[in-house]
């Protein structure tokens, strides 16, 4: 099987495509046989405008009846037949203008249904554009290009910095620096030692490596993520239309009306009339017009929705699958904390790392380098920089020799750093260590952090009717597990294959309407085989967006919480115009049976009916601000005021658990001088901060979380920061009144600093999910 085959849904889009035409066609030549007749009818010329409405009418005849025998053939009698008996009564008993009304209603109806399903997507492209053509062999003769159906396990291959791994093999060479995200979803890079195992599909993010082939290219892993995607997109449900739903009890009923009208009366007429006046207008009209609205409501918000049908199904949705990195978190590491060797401050530690990696196209690298600049700490030019994949970097920064990395864990180091392993152990952090001059200095802690409007977001999916929420992922259990419990997930199912996240969608599947949400390669084939796959595609993967019925074009997982209320606000109203129009076609149904309508005036009825639906299907247009609150734009500026000051204020943090730390080892006057520097940046920094917030912020938010009691719980952790920094400022007191700290202030002291770090910390992320996470 290549991988260049066309896939059963590309196929299917070129057809949606060419019919989307068609209608376009049809619509055109009904509206203008209408209006030709009733510009010759005004003239006077009874006769032509006949003959114009009924060429209109025989337009639609001919479709109309392809599709109610396609209908057929599948199974399934839509609402279709009855406009085609009404077509055709129409012409049989010479009621020409109520035919061209219908004509014009039906081609309307399928044009707006069009409008609807032409967001197709182009299928699994990306996965073909990604999978790599040739390959480079080694071989006596030197290294050449091969294409890649050439390759045969036992091959020597040599792949280039950057390049993607064209077959499943074990490294050859010394070690290989791999970004496998592609297929775990994971950011961090991962080395792999000689003999290891490498899949296809991973990139190379480090030097040139050999890698011995151990599979052919249909026998390796990303071959098989391309089939398991087309696989799973063929399983896909069709989705049934809306208005044929309810065809199953309006068809019969219908006709048995006309029947009885005919039976009774002997009038052929009146059965006609019954059938133009039953035509399911506000069916065919309705509920397209309330699906594009939605489509539409939800494009403004960044939320593609690739057809009428996957809005349909995402309002129905019970259960909800999400991949972690990059959907439940932010999929870039970023800096978790600072820790300093004593006599260093966390800061500087910060500065000389950053320093030495900008250089560096690491991913850790460029998370130290951002998180300094957030911290506008003022970063020096290296010299003599090196860098060895896997292990870090080394250089010249302002006259010191420094290097930034991984170290192996020496017998002999120090406490502090002891704990730093010990905490990165427990958060499930990566460490880069800095050396200055030989020596341990500090190390900052790395992690892919929880977005701040998942919290926020997954609330409101469980107040819009989704009743489960779990979290399939590539990563490991520890760090999955965590980010579940701070999420509050249902259940968790980690260190899973692309096969494995099929499966676990197909499960599913037989118990709810499924959706499923990711945003890397890797996702690609659970999304296609979810009931509606949804792709972050601000910085996701194409394959995944190719794969997905909806894309988040934003970098918000809130939009998802958006996308779920219009789809059900959408379908809600759809029902409601399709219900309430019936209700009016059956008492106009009653009527034509008495004779007291005929078949014209029953067609110009008919089409009031149609704008009263139409209008009221246009209310899924308008703004529900039920997942997200409307903030002001002056509260969005101060959102974003005091979240680049969260940003800012990281080293404060870090300086209050380093001086809680620095007391737990001595209480001399370098302990002292700690927590004096630490009580400095929170008198003249964090204090008026938080006093900005209680006092700015707060007030702004307040009309739209409902009223100033919303923001109570924030203002009491406001006072704890106070009451705990006033606390530190009498120890301080007291210390420097005694000559140092006395052995009965220690405990209490350390515990008001280790007691503040935690208030602050909870505090920061609180706000950050629920009040910063409003911003647009």
């Amino acid at each position: 099987m290549s991988l260049r085959t066309p896939s059963p849904r590309l196929s299917r889009l070129s057809t949606a495509i060419a019919s989307s035409r068609f209608e376009l066609l049809l619509l055109a030549v009904t509206a203008a046989a209408l209006i030709a007749g009733g510009i010759a009818w005004l003239t006077g010329s009874g006769g032509l405008a006949d003959l114009f409405w009924g060429l209109g009418t025989l337009s639609a005849v001919v479709p109309a009846v392809g599709w109610v025998v396609g209908a057929l053939r599948s199974g399934k009698a839509g609402v279709d037949l009855i406009a085609v008996l009404a077509l055709g009564g129409t012409l049989a008993v010479r009621e020409y203008l109520a035919g061209a009304l219908i004509a014009l209603m039906l081609a309307t109806g399928r044009t707006l249904e069009a409008a609807a399903q032409r967001r197709a997507s182009h299928d699994l492209r990306a996965l073909l554009e990604h999978a790599p053509r040739s390959a480079r062999r080694r071989t006596e003769g030197g290294v050449t290009t091969v294409p890649l159906a050439e390759v045969a396990a036992g091959d020597l291959l040599v792949v280039g910095p950057g390049e993607v791994v064209p077959v499943d093999g074990r490294v050859a060479s010394a070690a290989a620096l791999l970004d496998e995200s592609v297929l775990t979803g994971e950011a961090l890079q991962v080395e792999r030692a000689r003999e290891e195992t490498v899949r296809s599909g991973v990139v190379n993010a480090g030097g040139a490596f050999e890698l011995r082939a151990t599979a052919t290219e249909q026998d390796s892993t990303y071959a098989g993520i391309v089939r398991l995607a087309r696989q799973a997109g063929s399983e896909s449900a069709p989705v049934v239309r809306l208005a044929d739903r309810y065809a199953a009890w309006f068809l019969p009923l219908s006709l048995a009306v006309a029947g009885l009208a005919w039976l009774l009366s002997g009038s052929a007429v009146r059965a006609v009339a019954v059938l133009v006046v039953a035509t399911p207008c506000p069916l065919l009209l309705a509920a397209p017009v309330a699906i594009v609205s939605g489509l539409s409501r939800a494009s403004r918000l960044g939320v593609v929705i690739r057809d009428g049908g996957a809005l349909e199904n995402l309002g129905r949705a019970r259960t909800l699958l999400l991949d972690k990195t990059g959907t439940l978190t932010r999929g870039r590491p970023r800096a978790l904390d600072v820790s300093a060797a004593p006599g260093v401050k966390p800061a500087e530690v910060l500065r000389l790392a950053a320093s030495l990696d900008q250089y560096s196209p690491h991913i850790l690298a460029r998370a130290i380098v951002d998180t300094a600049r957030e911290r506008g700490l003022t970063l020096s030019v290296p010299t003599d920089v090196t860098e060895e994949p896997g292990r870090g970097a080394a250089g010249s920064v302002d006259g010191h020799r420094v290097t930034v990395g991984r170290m192996d864990t020496a017998p002999d180091q120090p406490d502090w750093a002891k704990a730093v392993d010990n905490r990165a152990l427990l958060d499930g952090a990566a460490v880069a260590w800095l050396t200055v001059d030989g020596r341990r200095a500090g190390a900052i802690l790395l992690r892919d952090p929880v977005r701040h409007d998942a919290p926020r977001t997954l609330r409101h999916l469980r107040a819009a009717g989704i009743e489960r929420l779990l979290m399939l992922t590539g990563d490991h259990a520890a760090p999955a597990h965590e980010v579940a419990a701070v999420l509050g997930l249902d259940g968790v199912q980690a260190g899973l294959s692309p096969a494995g996240k099929v499966a676990a969608v197909r499960a599913e599947r037989e118990r709810a309407v499924t959706v499923m949400v990711g945003d890397g390669v890797n996702d690609a084939p659970a999304l296609a085989a979810a009931d509606i796959g949804v792709a972050m595609g601000a910085h996701g993967s194409t394959a995944s967006s190719e794969a997905a019925d909806i894309v988040l074009t934003t970098d918000r997982v809130d939009r998802l919480a958006d996308a779920v209320t219009i789809a059900q606000r959408a379908r809600r109203i759809a029902v409601q115009s399709a219900l309430g129009g019936m209700l009016m076609s059956l008492a106009a149904m009653a009527a034509a049976a008495a004779g007291l309508l005929p078949p014209a005036a029953g067609a110009l009825l008919q089409e009031g009916i149609d704008v009263a639906v139409i209008l009221n299907a246009l209310r899924a247009l308008r703004v529900d601000q039920g997942a997200r609150p409307a903030v002001t734009p002056a509260a969005e500026a101060l959102i974003r005021r005091f979240a680049a000051e969260h940003d800012d204020l990281q080293d404060v943090l870090e300086a209050v658990r380093d001086a809680a730390d620095r007391l737990s080892d001595s209480a001399g006057p370098a302990a002292l001088a700690t927590v004096e520097e630490t009580h400095r940046l929170l008198t003249e920094r964090l204090l008026p901060h938080e006093y900005a917030e209680e006092h700015e912020l707060y007030p702004a938010l307040a009309p739209t979380l409902g009223g100033p009691e919303a923001t109570a719980t924030m203002s009491r952790a406001h006072t704890e920061i106070e009451r705990l920094s006033r606390r530190i400022a009498t120890h301080l007191r007291l210390a420097h009144a005694g000559g140092g700290l006395s052995p009965g202030q220690l405990d209490d002291l350390r515990a008001s600093l280790y007691g503040l770090n935690t208030v602050l910390r909870l505090h920061f992320t609180q706000e950050e999910e629920s009040y910063f996470s409003l911003a647009p």
